[in-house]
């Protein structure tokens, strides 16, 4: 399993684990209001996964790891140039 899907699926369990606590605080174990409010919770990370210019899951995020991944490279290399001082 790769990372975007690793961070995909855990950003559906973190909101569904929310609004299964919520509901379950408010109206206690009933479980139709947990089927509701897993779906509510589910269905906006759902709606990030197939926008394709969603920065985190969409097309643009795999353009925008690479530039990120291209900064850290070029600051790694000018904080190893610099000379220490004492």
């Amino acid at each position: 399993m790769n990372q975007k899907t690793q961070a995909m699926l855990a950003s559906y369990a973190r909101s569904f684990m929310a609004a299964a606590i919520a509901v379950y605080a408010t109206v206690g174990l009933d479980w139709e209001a947990l089927g509701y409010a897993g779906l509510a919770a589910i269905l906006p990370v759902a709606l990030r996964a197939i926008n394709k210019k969603d920065p985190a899951f969409g097309a643009v995020a795999a353009v925008a790891a690479k530039e990120v991944e291209k900064k850290a490279a070029s600051a790694i290399k000018k904080a190893a140039a610099k000379p220490k001082k004492k």
